[in-house]
């Protein structure tokens, strides 16, 4: 069942959401605070909890709305006209050794 279809589990996805952002936003803070204090790793934490925060947002956006529509399957690159009369010609030949008929061969030793 999706959260969609339950307002129960609609409310519990958003406050989940919400106690994720405030998370984020503390640990931001926290960071930032001890980066300025002179924890210069901290200012590689002061650019993640946005981030993940961010990160947060997408998840949530996918559970309320789902899988996206799927794509158009991608064509396969097809021949060349002018490479027909050669494909047909190795198909040919595909079939002439299936079929055992390469006499004129000698065969590998």
């Amino acid at each position: 069942m999706s959260p969609a279809e339950s307002p129960r589990a609609t409310w519990r996805t958003h406050a989940l959401l919400v106690a994720g952002l405030a998370l984020c936003a503390a640990a931001f803070w926290f960071e930032l605070r001890r980066a300025e204090g002179g924890n210069t790793l901290s200012w590689a934490y002061v650019f993640e909890w946005p981030l993940l925060a961010v990160f947060a947002v997408y998840i949530w956006w996918r559970v309320q709305h789902g899988e996206p529509r799927p794509r158009r399957a991608r064509r396969e690159p097809g021949l060349a006209p002018e490479y027909d009369a050669m494909r047909q010609a190795w198909l040919d030949h595909q079939a002439h050794s299936a079929a055992g008929d390469d006499e004129d061969h000698d065969p590998p030793r």
